[in-house]
């Protein structure tokens, strides 16, 4: 674990604010125009692409009008340009010299096509190992227990899916531009929804929070603005996409994506280190990745934001509590104490 020096975390934070404009500017020709659009009594932005462009003049879903920094964005829109070569020089500088993290190509060659299709423009989010790796960036710490995994998990709430009233294109159409060899994993217990998608040694997961009966366990979910993939509904994981923050993956010219709240993602891992079989090696990663979370959200002045994770989490019921419990009495008994520690830190 090391800290950053300040001229690093202000470059990652320029390469950020790029990525996004990048994104924007990429998304909607100059030719289209937005527009306000109300759905179930909330007002999002739309864009209307011009009837020239080559899919024609239809919507296409932007955010919400109360998020600030998509607003900002359409207000300025005609004068965002994009700067990919001035990207590349920052995604070098902070790799090389800040030695921040980097995907191996295959993986942030998915990643880039996910991005381009529009994949977090649509509220979907990196969760998994993936997600740890990138929040060097977000933290201003080079983090420990970074390793290269050919896994990208993406989480979306079914609700948000239905609700956008957009699609991307269809998915494999999508990963097989990156990657021609991808092909659909049939579901085990379900034939209608495809939640997982191969390459070789690179997969794609869907996934969705199971906020109902236990009876949608094992079950795809359909998400349509997935581009025809679903999602393998999972506990917990509505606590752990809640209100995600905006990152960028340091590949090429940076590709911007949603990534869950750090302290989210530690507190999550305490859940689910508990609920796997041990000596597959999974449940210790998670512990680990716990403990440096913990470490670096102290040593940043952060301690409160673990602690209101942890709190709530705790409040959501006998089994989250359970799980909890056990993970951090495993922790003590291998000398990872930094969750304790930041928890005390930030009462």
């Amino acid at each position: 674990m090391r800290k950053l020096d300040l001229a690093y975390v202000t470059l990652a934070a320029e390469l950020l604010q790029r990525s996004l404009d990048a994104q924007f500017d990429a998304d909607f020709d100059e030719a289209g125009s937005f527009q306000k659009k109300t759905v179930r009594g909330r007002e999002y932005w739309y864009y209307k692409a011009s009837a020239r462009s080559a899919g024609g003049a239809r919507e296409k879903y932007v955010g919400p009008v109360t998020d600030p920094e998509i607003t900002h964005r359409v207000e300025q829109f005609a004068a965002i340009k994009d700067d990919y070569s001035a990207r590349r020089r920052l995604v070098s500088t902070l790799t090389r010299e800040a030695h921040l993290y980097s995907p191996a190509p295959a993986v942030g060659n998915i990643l880039e096509a996910l991005w381009k299709a529009g994949v977090f423009r649509l509220r979907a989010c990196l969760v998994g190992t993936v997600a740890y790796q990138n929040y060097g960036s977000v933290l201003g710490y080079r983090l420990s227990e970074v390793m290269n995994t050919g896994d990208i998990d993406v989480a979306e709430f079914h609700s948000v899916s239905t609700s956008v009233e957009d699609s991307i294109e269809p998915i494999l159409d999508v990963l097989r531009a990156a990657d021609p060899n991808f092909r659909e994993v049939p579901h085990l217990n379900d034939k209608k929804g495809v939640t997982k998608f191969s390459s070789g040694d690179l997969r794609v997961e869907f996934l969705t929070p199971n906020i109902g009966s236990d009876d949608r366990m094992g079950h795809p979910t359909p998400l349509p603005a997935l581009g025809g993939a679903a999602g393998e509904p999972l506990r917990f994981m509505e606590f752990l996409i809640h209100q995600p923050i905006r990152a960028v993956v340091l590949h090429k010219g940076g590709i911007p994506v949603l990534l869950p709240q750090p302290a989210r993602y530690a507190v999550h891992k305490l859940i689910v280190s508990a609920r796997r079989q041990t000596g597959e090696g999974k449940d210790l990663k998670d512990l680990r990745q716990a403990h440096w979370l913990a470490l670096v959200l102290r040593e940043t002045g952060r301690a409160f934001e673990l602690s209101e994770a942890f709190t709530e989490a705790m409040g959501r019921g006998p089994k989250w509590r359970d799980a909890i419990t056990q993970s951090l009495r495993r922790m003590s008994d291998l000398n990872m104490g930094e969750v304790q520690r930041t928890l005390a830190a930030g009462e």
